[in-house]
């Protein structure tokens, strides 16, 4: 009664229980079973083998010393280095042998399922499931082929295209091509500008011909990531577009001693992003390109070299000096500073008449804007020197005083042979 039940439930079970009712043949049966041992002994054999060459190999990759891998690094970080590379070798050879020995059982499975009649149909079905997506992966791959073919020639095309735009930027460089309003160094950021609108015009045309361009799960990965960079990525498309018009508004080049907000030093670094600044001090500053665009700039070097640079500094002095004798003075340390030019002569500015004491500027020309800080530092010395050659103090006075009986303030030299200092007066009362 129980083998009657499990026939019905078991269509499969019934077939071998048929089978071997039917047979006869006694040695027809033994050579099913003897294809089914051999089936079996040669799968455990080549599982042997598969193991034996794997051993091998590994042995070969751990211990060959013609496996030399370029160290890849980040700065000073070492990524991936001659040791990591074989154990990413040693790593992906065990997988092979998974999957070969994977491989291995499912032919021979199929094998055995072939062998007996009842079973053929399992062995079909097993064979289908391998067949089936290799044949439909086959046909998806021989319908592409036309979309392949013209994705080649695309890139081909933009490839040459990109080549013959990065020579005639290098030549616009180097200065043997020139175009009339074109700066030399407009060549490369504008190369760069063509090269990512042709990258964009490039994918739009590649798109449509990708695989499962058009499945809806295509097109919302698509979406989600436009979202993601247009949320994340609004302050780099500022810095961007600022580094872009700051190159063309060309306010500073490499090198040049220049003043943005309040940091001063030389451009050391121009990027589509941000501008590397060295101080006095040797500190690298790096600054958004954005904040460039909206802070006020200062070129020292651009001004030296075609203007002149004039540098300047305020001295202040007590009335009691003569104007003529701080201007002698002033020049005459203006002449001991280095650096400074002869012709334009340094000049000298009375910028103010306070309470006190007279404010004097003197002002000198220069070409050499990176020295600023020491030619700056000399004309104070040399001031300082000067003044104390010719026994002038420099300082500002405060005058608390009685007119009467007290001599003016007013230098001799305007003053009459024979002035003399008012008496002072006492008023007495009762």
């Amino acid at each position: 009664m129980k083998c009657e039940k499990l026939l019905v439930m078991y269509p499969a079970v019934t077939k071998v229980f048929l089978f071997f009712e039917d047979i006869n043949d006694w040695h027809y049966l033994l050579i099913h079973i003897s294809l089914a041992l051999l089936i079996v002994v040669a799968l455990f054999f080549m599982i042997k083998l598969v193991n034996w060459l794997f051993r091998i190999s590994v042995k070969n990759v751990e211990t060959a010393k013609w496996l030399k891998f370029n160290t890849l690094k980040i700065k000073s970080f070492h990524l991936l280095n001659n040791k990591w590379m074989i154990k990413l070798m040693v790593s992906c050879l065990k997988i092979l042998r998974l999957l070969v020995i994977l491989l291995l059982l499912y032919i021979a499975l199929t094998l055995l399922f072939s062998v007996f009649p009842p079973t053929r149909s399992i062995a079909d079905k097993l064979l289908e499931y391998i067949l089936y997506p290799l044949q439909k992966m086959g046909n998806g791959i021989v319908d592409y082929i036309p979309n392949f073919i013209t994705i080649i020639i695309i890139v081909l095309v933009f490839r040459y295209l990109l080549r013959g735009l990065r020579f005639f930027a290098n030549e616009i460089k180097n200065k043997k091509i020139t175009i009339k309003g074109f700066y030399p160094d407009w060549a490369h950021p504008t190369y760069n500008i063509v090269k990512t609108l042709l990258f964009i015009f490039m994918f739009i045309l590649i798109f449509p011909l990708l695989p499962g361009s058009g499945t809806d799960a295509f097109k919302g990965v698509s979406v989600f990531v436009g979202v993601i960079l247009s949320l994340g990525a609004s302050s780099i498309i500022n810095n961007m577009i600022s580094g872009f018009i700051i190159t063309y508004m060309r306010p500073f080049q490499l090198g040049d001693r220049v003043k943005i907000g309040d940091i001063i030093g030389n451009v050391i670094e121009k990027t589509p992003f941000v501008t590397r600044i060295r101080t006095p001090k040797n500190e690298e500053v790096t600054v958004p390109n954005s904040s460039i665009l909206s802070a006020q700039t200062f070129n020292y070097t651009d001004s030296a070299k075609n203007h002149k640079l004039i540098l300047h500094t305020e001295v202040t002095f007590g009335y009691d000096v003569p104007w003529r004798k701080v201007h002698q003075l002033l020049l005459e340390a203006a002449a001991r500073t280095s650096h400074v030019l002869k012709d334009p002569k340094p000049f000298i500015l009375q910028t103010a008449l306070n309470d006190y004491y007279v404010e004097y500027q003197i002002n000198i020309y220069i070409i050499e804007a990176d020295l600023m800080a020491i030619i700056y530092s000399e004309l104070n010395q040399n001031i300082l020197d000067v003044a104390n050659e010719t026994g002038v103090e420099i300082m500002s006075p405060a005058y608390t005083a009685n007119r009467d009986g007290n001599h003016t303030t007013i230098p001799p030299d305007y003053l009459s042979k024979d002035y003399k200092a008012p008496d002072f007066k006492v008023k007495i009362t009762k």
